[in-house]
């Protein structure tokens, strides 16, 4: 059990969902985000910090044994929105962890680092990036620098590419990318306590009928996701027509996000 988790970005979706269930990982929790995250419950610690201030972040990762890199921007917005978080925050972290004695790190990386693979397509770990937008491209940033810290100087990073994290999948194309909160728990636990981790890849989904993803490069963290989508395809199909075939929602891994145009500032 680590003594000290940070989570990152513990005011966004993620974060909420997860807040409170990790005790069993850690016996203390650092809370952090840019806005206000509430009073700190029992064992939890909350520090407010903005990811592009590096001498924020090095205080922030001090003292902490595990690290879950949720923080940043997670839709897709212009590049000088992107930048602070996303890349400037990322390699803050990284070498904020270097010197403080390279904590293992769970990165939310996102399936829009893949998203222009089409969704006859099954992925394994070692597929060629093609991301679907800038947000897609600050991941694959993030991952690259994850690589790269591990390979220079041994620091282990689980990259994982997460689908669509929410009690319960949104529409059609969540069916296949859906992790249930309950199977994202379960994955950080492995995580944090595998003997070995390196840097693998790991796709974020539950064990979904129609997923689209293949996590047997990944499987020595003795991961098994419990839950399926499947349970809740007719509760979608009676809430809304599926997409059209053309509609990127219906081709695209990335989906909607494949259609975002390239945001100005």
């Amino acid at each position: 059990m680590l003594d000290k988790l940070l989570i990152t970005g513990a005011a966004g979706g993620l974060g909420t969902l997860l807040r409170g269930r990790l005790f069993h990982v850690a016996t203390s929790v650092r809370l952090s985000d840019m806005v206000d995250i509430g009073a700190a419950g029992e064992n939890e610690e909350i520090l407010r910090c903005d990811l592009s201030d590096r001498a924020a972040v090095a205080a922030l990762v001090e003292g902490c044994d595990g690290i879950l890199h949720l923080g940043g921007v997670s839709v897709e917005k212009s590049f000088d929105e992107i930048l602070p978080a996303n890349l400037v925050g990322v390699y803050n972290l990284y070498e904020a962890a270097r010197a403080s004695g390279l904590p293992r790190i769970l990165f939310a990386s996102s399936n829009h680092t893949i998203g222009y693979y089409t969704q006859d397509t099954h992925l394994d770990a070692d597929v060629p990036l093609r991301p679907d937008g800038l947000y897609g491209v600050s991941k694959c940033f993030g991952e690259a620098v994850a690589s790269l810290y591990h390979d220079k100087f041994g620091q282990e990073t689980a990259i994982v590419r997460i689908g669509s994290c929410f009690p319960e999948p949104r529409d059609h194309r969540m069916l296949s990318t859906w992790m249930s909160p309950d199977d994202f728990v379960s994955l950080i636990d492995c995580v944090f306590r595998a003997p070995r981790l390196g840097c693998p890849v790991i796709w974020g989904v539950s064990d979904n009928d129609s997923r689209w993803w293949d996590n047997s490069a990944a499987a020595f963290i003795g991961w098994r996701p419990k839950d399926n989508s499947d349970v809740f395809r007719q509760k979608i199909d009676a809430a809304m027509a599926r997409p059209a075939a053309d509609a990127p929602d219906a081709v695209y891994q990335g989906g909607k996000f494949t259609a975002e145009p390239i945001h100005r500032s």
